[in-house]
């Protein structure tokens, strides 16, 4: 964590970080990313994006990218640990709380009161109806920064034989996503110490 905060520090001239972020700006900007999200944390990245980065500025992508591999990595809600990265990053413990509380409440509230009524008008036609249209713009909103991260992370022709293969393992072979994370750390390691001093 100290590690994410202190990074700041380094961060280029042309990101702000942002001093002046109070509790209450996180709270709200993440609350009104969960508000407005559907799909899941996935999803959720997108928004993320444009209001960390490109509006506010707080971190540059190639950052953002890093917190992403890192949130995916730790155990928990993956929108969750975002936010507390980010809140943490940029205010300290109060920022982590705030921002993740904002990422939280949302689905918390939606969820608590489908739960409520869900039995109540699940069965409305035109409410199925409607569940039925958002499916698919769901698999567009994970679809868009799936390329998105490709984009980033620099996949090329050359590369994409990576993420195509962990895929295959993960849909075909059932292979345990944290088994492809470990692997992929330890291929990157050896990557970086043996081959890559030699090209």
């Amino acid at each position: 964590m100290d590690e994410i905060r202190n990074s700041t520090e380094t961060t280029p001239s042309s990101v702000s970080t942002k001093l002046d972020t109070s509790w209450s700006t996180l709270f709200i900007t993440f609350f009104k990313i969960g508000s407005f999200t559907l799909g899941g944390g996935y999803a959720m990245i997108p928004m993320i994006e444009a209001d960390v980065v490109d509006k506010n500025k707080w971190i540059d992508k190639k950052e953002f990218l890093d917190l992403i591999a890192i949130a995916q990595s730790c155990p928990g809600v993956f929108a969750v640990n975002i936010s507390t990265f980010i809140g943490y990053k940029l205010k300290g413990i109060s920022g982590a709380i705030g921002a993740s509380l904002g990422a939280a409440l949302p689905a918390f509230l939606s969820i608590l009161l489908v739960a409520i009524f869900f039995q109540n008008f699940i069965n409305i036609p035109w409410i199925a109806a409607m569940f039925n249209g958002i499916r698919p713009a769901v698999v567009a909103l994970i679809a868009v920064p799936t390329f998105n991260m490709a984009k980033s992370a620099n996949i090329t022709l050359v590369n994409c034989w990576i993420p195509i293969t962990c895929a295959l393992l993960i849909w075909a072979l059932g292979v345990n996503p944290i088994f492809i994370i470990i692997g992929a750390a330890i291929g990157g390691y050896l990557y970086g110490q043996f081959i890559k001093p030699t090209e």
